[in-house]
């Protein structure tokens, strides 16, 4: 726990890549208390035309380049954590790459913990 999918214009340099990527764990363990040591992240690389998205949705303007944060997590964190912790995703993604505050967009998906495998085939956190 956490899986994070974070999908991405390829015309984001490796250093940029690398630097959205430590964001984002940097954001899970500060903020979400995930385990430092616990890191895996599938980095989609997208051509900029395949990242559909509405120019606006809720009152927020988007436009390219968007980065979407897709996190498989344990359930459990409150309501002020998540809010915490989408505020901590977009400041790191906007320190670490050419994006604006509105073009990072999230997604938390809360699974049960008997929900992972992390190797070995056998369940990682048993009941």
């Amino acid at each position: 726990m956490p899986l994070v999918r974070i999908t991405m214009p390829a015309v984001f340099s490796p250093a940029q890549r690398a630097a959205l990527s430590e964001g984002v764990h940097r954001a899970l363990v500060d903020v979400a208390k995930a385990p430092a040591d616990d890191k895996f992240q599938i980095l989609e690389l997208a051509p900029p035309d395949s990242i559909v998205f509405t120019p606006s949705y809720l009152g927020i303007s988007h436009r390219a380049p968007v980065v979407i944060v897709q996190v498989f997590m344990n359930v459990g964190r409150t309501v002020e954590v998540k809010k915490a912790l989408y505020a901590s995703l977009a400041d790191n993604i906007i320190a670490a790459a050419p994006v604006r505050r509105e073009d990072v967009i999230v997604n938390l998906v809360e699974v049960p913990r008997e929900n992972w495998s992390f190797g070995g085939g056998a369940m990682s956190y048993p009941p």
